[in-house]
């Protein structure tokens, strides 16, 4: 073989590669510029431009921009992409996360980011890291006897005529939690050279901590009688809520806050929650909220860590 020959064939393999190569880069950048367009289209005001021309102007940028920053990255988009299919090919195999599992996230992210009314509460919960999970997953340790009789006294010392509701009797055993540790709580700063999360075991000693070992506590208690809680993370604040239910649920337990459980407390306030991408309602716990969903202390979302399972 000529050497001529063999540069012809080396530079058409080169082209033949980077031809590939440019056809990932596209696929992963419209994967991406789709819900980008969606957040855009539902942040930005509409101008009402005739025949949606501005949306369609809107969709053109927002593929191009995506395009531009993934073609200067596309050796790491083209690693991320085909170590991203490797291990789809194994969980498709092992019968763990697969082709379809991504797919159905795919889709529910964008039916999220179209109707949801909270897309970014979607976003932090299914794909921004929380701060040190596994430390506080660790500290929340709702099966310790101490905790659960915390629990079990707060809920005697606090709205027991009210718990014979049957539908609802978690949730104001909740409430009755709620009352007992934001009532009581004493806020003192970590040491200053470092994090500390204290186990709710602990804090229940002295109802004594920062918003972290708050939340932890929070709930733990509420776990050990059967409620929901989570965490939202939020700049430099952690705070704990719980899930009510739904709409109707809302209506409901809103009337009962009021007119039963923290009517002094609530008066003429608004109650302050957030909506999952279930269409869930969560209302705010925090040390700083003198009833079950009273204003938030931080209003974005970080992060969310969910303690469902």
């Amino acid at each position: 073989m000529k050497s001529g020959e063999f540069i012809i064939r080396h530079d058409d393999n080169h082209w033949e590669f980077r031809r590939i190569v440019n056809i990932i880069v596209r696929f992963v950048s419209l994967l991406v510029a789709v819900p980008f367009f969606i957040l855009l289209h539902r942040y930005l005001p509409n101008p009402h431009w005739p025949f949606q021309l501005d949306r369609i102007l809107l969709a053109v940028i927002s593929v191009a921009v995506v395009l531009s920053i993934f073609h200067l990255m596309r050796n790491l988009v083209l690693i991320a992409f085909m170590g991203t299919l490797m291990w789809l090919g194994y969980g498709q195999i092992s019968g763990q996360y697969c082709f379809d599992n991504l797919l159905e996230d795919y889709r529910a992210l964008l039916y999220s980011l179209r109707d949801n009314p909270n897309p970014e509460e979607y976003l932090a919960a299914n794909f921004i890291p929380f701060p040190n999970k596994a430390l506080i997953k660790e500290a929340i340790d709702f099966n310790n006897p101490t905790v659960r009789n915390f629990a079990l006294l707060a809920t005697a010392n606090n709205f027991r005529r009210y718990q014979h509701h049957k539908k609802y009797r978690v949730i104001i055993q909740s409430f009755a939690i709620f009352k007992e540790i934001n009532s009581r709580w004493n806020y003192v700063n970590d040491p200053k050279s470092r994090e500390y999360f204290a186990r709710a075991s602990e804090s229940i000693l002295h109802l004594s901590g920062d918003c972290d070992d708050h939340s932890i506590l929070m709930a733990a208690c509420i776990k050990s009688i059967g409620g929901t809680p989570r965490l939202i993370y939020t700049t430099k604040h952690i705070y704990p809520e719980l899930l009510i239910g739904d709409w109707k649920d809302l209506e409901d337990l809103n009337y009962i806050l009021r007119e039963k459980l923290f009517k002094y407390e609530i008066g003429d306030e608004s109650i302050h929650y957030h909506i999952d991408e279930h269409d869930r309602i969560w209302l705010n716990l925090d040390y700083t909220a003198e009833y079950p969903g009273g204003k938030f202390f931080k209003e974005e979302i970080l992060g969310v860590l969910n303690l469902e399972e």
